[in-house]
């Protein structure tokens, strides 16, 4: 399974059959707008659930410079989340400097490769919490 376009199409043709579990970790479908464009950007991104929230990581690969998803999310929060069948709304943030210790190492577990990444690069990685809307 590859990791971009291929795989949302195959994520999404599949209900997540095809694409959420990957390398031994899980993966959803995030939906921001662009910034300059308005319109819609869908990334697989490796996830894990914390408590009614799911965690992701504006890794980037350890790149100095952040992910256009996360960016476009800087610029509006809204987004839609696809896991396996389900897609939802979300309220997307970033965690807090109080919130990070407890949700780096959840992900860090989940892709050890994360302290890689964040190793190679001075920026601080983002840790970002999506919050389903009801």
């Amino acid at each position: 399974m590859l990791y971009g376009k291929e795989h949302v199409q195959r994520y999404r043709e599949t209900d997540g059959e095809e694409g959420h579990d990957w390398r031994g970790t899980t993966v959803l479908l995030l939906t921001t707008t662009g910034r300059k464009s308005g319109q819609p950007y869908t990334t697989p991104l490796i996830y894990r659930r914390h408590g009614d929230d799911y965690i992701v990581v504006a890794s980037k690969g350890g790149a100095p410079e952040d992910p256009d998803w996360y960016r476009n999310l800087q610029d509006d929060p809204e987004v839609e989340v696809q896991v396996r069948g389900k897609r939802f709304a979300a309220h997307a943030r970033t965690a807090t400097p109080e919130e990070k210790p407890e949700l780096w190492p959840l992900m860090t577990k989940t892709w050890p490769s994360y302290n890689d990444y964040q190793r190679k690069t001075p920026r601080d990685i983002p840790v970002v919490i999506l919050e389903p809307r009801t």
